[in-house]
C-alpha cells in the first residue's frame, strides 16, 4: 500500500471537483474550490475522520468495498478507479466486476438531474448507484449482497419487494422483468453468471419457472409505475431508461406522472430532509471502522 501517494491522489481527486459536479450547492463563500472533506465523507458514506486519514497517510488499508465507495464520490473515470486500487494494495476489480462499479459519465448524470429521482443499474438489475431523491424515494439499493443485489431476485423471492407496488400491477411487473432478463441472457449466452442466477430463480420460485418458459423477451425502455411509499402513500412515476451503447448499464429516470405525485414528492424531499444526514451517520460508523 503507497499511503503517501494514496493520499496525494484522494487529496487532489477531492480538490478538483466542483461541488456544482455532484450536485452540490457553490457558493462564493466557500474557501476551497473543491470539495470539502465532509462532502466527500457524505457521499461516499463514511466517516469524516476516516477521510482525514486516509488524506494523511495515517489510515488502515482501505476494504475494496471502501474504495469502490470513494470512487464514486470522487467520480473518478475507470483509469482512475484503476489506479486507485494500485495505491491502495489491491488489483483493480476484473472486467466483471468493474462492470458493477457505475460508469462515471453516468455518475455525473446523476448529479445534474438534481431534485429528479434515478439510479444507475447494470443488465442484471443490480442497483450500483442512486441519487439522494431516489434514495429517499426507495431506500438504500445498493447495500443488497449475493443474489439479493439483483432485483429480479428480490422480486421473485422476497414478498417485501412486492409490497411496494399495488397487487393490480404486479403481474404486469412479473412478466416485464423477466422479460427483460430473457433479452439479458441472449445477449450474455454463456455467461455463468447469468445462467446460474437463472437456475437458482427457477428452483426457488414457481412463478418465475412458469414465465420463464413461455420466452417472452423485451428490453424495458419506457414504462409507468406505482410505489407505495410508507411516508405519502401512491406515487405514480414514468420511468425512462437510457442505455449505454454496450448495454451494460442502464440510467432509470423517474418523473411524477401526475400533479398529485409531483406534491408528494415535494413532501418527500422537505420529510427527508431531516431524517437523511443520520443514514449517513449509521453508514459513516460503519465504514469507519474498516
Amino acid at each position: 500500500m503507497e499511503r503517501e501517494q494514496l493520499a496525494d491522489f484522494l487529496r487532489r481527486r477531492r480538490e478538483a471537483i466542483r461541488p456544482a459536479e455532484v450536485g452540490l450547492a457553490d457558493s462564493p463563500r466557500r474557501r476551497t474550490s473543491g470539495l470539502r472533506r465532509e462532502e466527500v465523507a457524505m457521499l461516499a458514506g463514511m466517516s469524516v475522520d476516516y477521510v482525514v486519514r486516509l488524506e494523511q497517510g495515517r489510515s488502515s488499508q482501505p476494504s475494496t468495498q471502501l474504495l469502490g465507495a470513494l470512487a464514486r464520490a470522487l467520480r473518478l473515470s475507470d483509469d482512475e478507479r484503476g489506479h486507485l486500487f494500485h495505491l491502495a494494495g489491491h488489483q483493480p476489480p476484473p472486467a466483471d466486476g468493474m462492470a458493477r462499479l457505475a460508469r462515471a459519465g453516468l455518475m455525473r448524470m446523476l448529479d445534474l438531474l438534481g431534485d429528479t429521482p434515478a439510479v444507475v443499474m447494470s443488465d442484471l438489475g443490480e442497483v450500483l448507484a442512486q441519487n439522494r431523491p431516489a434514495l429517499l424515494l426507495m431506500g438504500d439499493l445498493t447495500h443488497f449482497s449475493g443474489d439479493r443485489r439483483y432485483i429480479v431476485y428480490r422480486w421473485f423471492t422476497d414478498p417485501a419487494a412486492r409490497a411496494a407496488h399495488p397487487p393490480e400491477e404486479q403481474d404486469h411487473q412479473d412478466r416485464q422483468i423477466v422479460a427483460d432478463l430473457r433479452a439479458v441472457a441472449g445477449r450474455r449466452a454463456g455467461d455463468p453468471t447469468v445462467a446460474g442466477l437463472i437456475d437458482r430463480l427457477r428452483a426457488e420460485s414457481a412463478d418465475f419457472r412458469r414465465l420463464w418458459a413461455e420466452h417472452e423477451v423485451a428490453v424495458r425502455r419506457v414504462s409507468r409505475k406505482t410505489l407505495l411509499s410508507p411516508r405519502v402513500g401512491r406515487l405514480v412515476m414514468d420511468c425512462e431508461t437510457l442505455i449505454t451503447p454496450d448495454q451494460g448499464q442502464q440510467l432509470l429516470v423517474f418523473t411524477p406522472a401526475d400533479d398529485e405525485t409531483r406534491e408528494r414528492l415535494d413532501l418527500l424531499r422537505v420529510l427527508g430532509l431531516e431524517e437523511f444526514p443520520a443514514g449517513f451517520t449509521a453508514r459513516a460508523e460503519r465504514h469507519g471502522q474498516d
